[in-house]
């Protein structure tokens, strides 16, 4: 086996800054290709005219426009369903990349292994401006019909690439900035693309890493998914890495090792190449570790690691495999690098997964941010519907007029305004699966009620008539509003409540963890590996005493700005914080106490809500924005409370 240098194993290269051609240059530049099929190779970045020069090959004109045909509804709809498992596995980091790069304005992509665009998130002017671009659902961006695009490129390099302006081949494209990055199965075969655009004059300058940072959370989420019948190995040069989203994944089939993750590639220094091909003893000096211990190991060229082993359950014959456990679902869940589990939400994971299990209801309260979608998914992946669908609906985010017709699904022209998801409906997506109904407390009075019939019918009937179909899903709800003061206020029906509330999870905030600090440290290991900056005491203890209303959400966001402004090695001080934080007391409240004296959690939810509107001049877009809560959510909260 050949070892490849580093930057060229695993598809990931060290991206340059980002960079910015004189527009005079480029112009010029662009006029010699039109005119001699050529372009001086040490002016323009040798991946952009390698992608030119791929282009003219297949017949293309830089002086015409590009002709793009988008796919029919029904065929969209087919190949989002083939892509099923990419799009579950992406959909979190798609909602994280978006909040990390709300400022620049743009739109994060995902596309299939043809380029063909599956979904789309992002800033609702920028989206129209891209949508007459074609950069929507259902368009091919590869490079033989849009020719030199972030996306076409990198499935093109396989490797993660930035397009600026008109560095695009077609003219009509000079406006973005897109940066895009493949995904890879665990066996090294390109399965999709990410991507982050925007306009060009607001460039992201951290694009490559946030994009690579989330690719590389998607391919690890995808590994976990689809090898789970072999022998895993996890590998990290530090052992407290081993379960978190930094780790390298290794499969083996016996002694032969059958799929890996590029980090693992790139501590062993190996390349794809090596699946199907390589033996254990090719690649450790000694023999595999007991099954769950975490161990030192050694390379065959003599590098140390830590590496923990898990192996597959055995199958009967003609029996089903076993549900996977609770336990290690909470495993699962622990990895997530936004949230950092104690053993109070481990014991009551498990006992939501029995619940689940037994056709129980599920409630999950907490403020924003603290991670109540991240504990559905692990109840769903501890779950005996493990297999099946986890459909995620937030209430508060769907507008009033399309939230039934999203949910129930409607009959061809019966519903002129619905949204990209078809006429199926999210009720009858989640049959066999995991129904969660994110902010269930915002949702229209007059839609619960439709709610309730469903769910004591188990039958769904579509807007404009047609008959009845039964479903078949597991319900889980979340809610940061007291649902029980909101029944009260009759904001809430009561029967609904009594229907949804039947066990109740409630997820305690930032501010009444004891082991904030231990909490804090952890995070920053995960978002400050590749700069190896790090925290002061007193940056520590500042940021251990600061209120956090947005939780884990706000906390994680913060540090990772920390972690990207940072110089490498750097050590960060007061100084490095930002304003807000730098004023904050030296001291956190009582646990008991809450915020400004409140102690249940609708109380705590409106005096975060009332200081982060103070906070932001009585702006509620930028108040929202701090938050992590949708606009109109903090809106109609505020206008009930008032």
């Amino acid at each position: 086996m050949q070892a490849l240098p580093p930057g060229r194993r695993s598809g990931f290269a060290v991206a340059a800054p980002q960079r910015r051609l004189d527009a005079h240059l480029l112009s010029t530049i662009r006029r010699q290709f039109l005119s001699r099929g050529e372009a001086p190779e040490d002016v323009l970045p040798a991946p952009i005219l390698r992608s030119w020069r791929r282009c003219a090959a297949l017949g293309l004109d830089m002086a015409r426009r590009p002709e793009v045909e988008p796919l029919g509804r029904a065929a969209l709809r087919e190949r989002q369903e083939r892509a099923e498992r990419l799009v579950e596995a992406a959909r979190g980091e798609i909602r994280l990349l978006h909040e990390e790069a709300r400022a620049a304005g743009g739109i994060v992509i995902l596309t299939d292994a043809d380029g063909l665009v599956l979904d789309t998130l992002g800033s609702t002017e920028f989206a129209a401006k891209a949508a007459r671009l074609a950069l929507k659902p259902g368009v091919a961006w590869a490079e033989a019909t849009t020719g030199t695009n972030a996306i076409g490129a990198a499935l093109a390099e396989r490797r993660d690439i930035s397009v600026l302006g008109a560095e695009h081949f077609f003219d009509t494209h000079r406006i973005l900035s897109c940066t895009a990055a493949p995904i890879l199965g665990p066996c090294g075969t390109v399965i999709g693309a990410l991507d982050l655009s925007s306009h060009v004059e607001v460039q992201h300058v951290h694009a490559p890493a946030l994009v690579r940072r989330a690719v590389a959370a998607i391919e690890h989420r995808l590994f976990s998914a689809t090898q789970s019948a072999h022998e895993i190995v996890r590998l990290h040069r530090d052992p407290a890495e081993i379960g978190g989203p930094h780790e390298g994944l290794l499969a083996f089939e016996g002694d032969r090792l059958v799929g890996a993750t590029r980090p693992a590639l790139e501590l062993l220094g190996l390349d794809w190449e090596a699946l199907g091909a390589t033996r254990w003893a090719e690649i450790f000096a000694g023999p595999r570790a007991a099954a769950g211990e975490v161990a030192r190991l050694t390379t065959a060229a003599g590098r140390p690691l830590f590496g923990q082993t898990s192996r597959p359950a055995p199958v009967a014959a003609n029996r089903p495999a076993a549900t996977p456990s609770s336990a290690s679902a909470a495993q699962r869940a622990r990895s997530d690098a936004n949230i950092v589990w104690d053993d109070g939400r481990a014991r009551a994971l498990a006992r939501a997964v029995r619940l689940v299990d037994a056709d129980v209801p599920v409630l999950v309260e907490g403020e924003t941010g603290t991670g109540k979608e991240v504990f559905a998914r692990a109840l769903h992946a501890g779950s005996r519907r493990s297999d099946r669908p986890f459909v995620a609906v937030n209430c508060a985010a769907l507008p009033e007029g399309l939230i039934e017709a999203e949910l129930f699904g409607y009959e061809e022209g019966a519903f002129t305004g619905a949204r990209r998801r078809g006429s199926k409906g999210l009720l009858r997506e989640a049959d066999g699966g995991v129904l969660f109904l994110d902010e269930i407390g915002d949702m229209p009075l007059a839609l619960q009620a439709r709610l309730l019939r469903a769910l004591q019918e188990r039958e769904v009937t579509p807007l404009g008539g047609g008959r009845p179909v039964p479903v078949d899903f597991a319900l889980v709800c979340a809610t940061h509003v007291g649902l029980a003061e909101a029944v009260e206020r009759r904001a809430f029906r009561q029967d609904l409540y009594f229907r949804i509330a039947q066990y109740t999870v409630a997820l305690e905030p930032l501010r009444g963890r004891a082991d904030l600090p231990e909490v804090i440290e952890r995070l920053w290991r995960d978002v400050a590996a590749e700069s190896g900056a790090h925290l002061s005491p007193e940056a520590l203890a500042r940021l251990a005493a600061a209120d956090w209303p947005g939780n884990f959400r706000q906390l994680t966001a913060t540090l990772r700005t920390l972690a990207i402004l940072a110089e490498p090695g750097e050590r960060l001080g007061l100084d490095a914080l930002p304003a807000d934080l730098r004023r904050a007391r030296d001291a956190r409240p009582p646990s008991s106490g809450g915020i400004a004296g409140e102690t249940d959690l609708a109380g705590l939810t409106r005096a975060a809500m009332r200081e982060a509107v103070e906070a932001a001049g009585g702006n509620l877009t930028r108040a929202a924005a701090r938050l992590g809560v949708h606009r109109s959510t903090l809106h109609r909260r505020l206008r009930s409370d008032a």
